[in-house]
């Protein structure tokens, strides 16, 4: 990385390490000076008429030095073959610099974009086999009609979002909890390069850092302010999901939910959000149809509906009368193998064999305890 670039990123990151600045004040800080290199020129009593800037923290902002922990931070980064976008660089998020408490800087690795078609589609870590398939679902339609997606890495929803995106040829922007040279969950190593060939994984948090717990709260802010709306697939009751969603709303961006099975407790938070107001969402089109015309996206370009896709894909597939007739007895949520023979009054050995075939074929799909469930399909 370049020398005077690194030059010019010292006084962010040595405003950013004084204790008691958090986003907020340094927001506030630079809407007043400009600059962080005027803020340290800045007499403690020009900085303390910052609102919740006390005499005391103006005074240590103004002896504050240049610590190693930041020098060791940007020598790092001088290595490294990520970028650090500053919140006054005309390539920072207009929709991040909305919100009250934006990252003073963040940590780019790929290429952000402008980010004015930028969808968040979040949800359950441990989600359902639907909620899965409908987050890549949805995730891949509003992809092919120019949406950028943006999600967490998170396994489960999150992990499906990107997936979706990335099957359709469109881009996708992961935001971490951790700092890019400590990729969580590990699992989705792959992924994460795979995310900034095409689009961005981006961060507020030091290279190093790890995925803290309290990392996640905060991360999710720029999730949802850097979206124009937040798409709920699947969420407990009390989930972090619901967190972004809340940040969503305080932000004065478009909240969606997705719905399911009134028994499944990973759709409480969504069937929540939509007592609340939030729009149901079956299609990409119910998405974009509430979406300013500055998103330039498509709201006729998804071409099918939520539960939709398995007419189509029967009719394209080589099914048997037997195949057939056990699709027919699966739904999205996961049955019981004794339920099916109960059902369609045939053998278990052989309803086994059928379900391994519609496995294989990518229509069916097995969970822990002989539990089986229809898939939604992306293609």
């Amino acid at each position: 990385m370049d020398s005077e670039f690194i030059h010019r990123l010292t006084p962010w990151f040595r405003l950013r390490s004084v204790p008691g600045i958090g986003s907020l004040l340094y927001r506030r800080l630079m809407d007043r000076f400009g600059s962080p290199e005027r803020v340290f020129q800045a007499s403690p009593g020009d900085i303390s008429g910052v609102e919740g800037v006390s005499a005391r923290l103006a005074g240590a902002i103004h002896r504050h030095p240049l610590t190693d922990a930041v020098k060791k931070e940007l020598d790092l980064i001088d290595r490294s073959d990520y970028s650090i976008i500053p919140m006054n660089d005309p390539g920072y998020p207009a929709l991040l610099l909305e919100i009250p408490d934006p990252p003073p800087f963040l940590y780019v690795y790929g290429n952000l974009g402008d980010c004015m078609g930028n969808i968040a589609v979040v949800g359950s870590r441990s989600a359902t086999p639907y909620g899965r398939a409908t987050a890549e679902r949805l995730s891949s339609e509003m992809a092919a009609a120019g949406a950028t997606i943006v999600s967490g890495l998170a396994r489960g929803i999150d992990t499906a979002a990107h997936r979706g995106a990335l099957a359709a040829g469109g881009k996708t922007i992961a935001v971490l909890g951790s700092g890019l040279e400590r990729i969580y969950p590990a699992v989705n190593h792959d992924l994460f390069h795979e995310i900034a060939a095409s689009g961005a994984v981006i961060t507020e948090l030091p290279l190093k850092a790890g995925p803290d717990g309290h990392h996640f709260p905060v991360r999710n802010r720029i999730i949802s302010g850097i979206s124009l709306g937040t798409v709920v697939v699947e969420a407990a009751r009390k989930s972090g999901s619901l967190i972004t969603a809340r940040m969503a709303l305080e932000q004065n961006r478009e909240v969606f939910a997705v719905p399911g099975s009134v028994r499944s407790s990973k759709s409480a938070g969504t069937h929540y959000l939509i007592k609340q107001g939030a729009k149901l969402v079956e299609a990409a089109a119910d998405v974009f149809e509430e979406l300013p015309p500055t998103a330039k996206l498509s709201a006729d370009a998804p071409p099918k509906a939520a539960g939709t896709t398995e007419a189509p894909l029967q009719e394209a597939m080589a099914l048997s009368p037997e195949e057939r007739q056990v699709m027919d007895a699966l739904n999205p949520y996961p049955v019981h193998i004794d339920v099916l023979v109960r059902q369609l009054d045939m053998e278990a050995g052989r309803i086994s064999a059928i379900l391994l075939q519609l496995e294989l074929k990518g229509l069916a799909n097995q969970a822990p305890g002989k539990m089986f469930s229809k898939m939604d399909r992306v293609h």
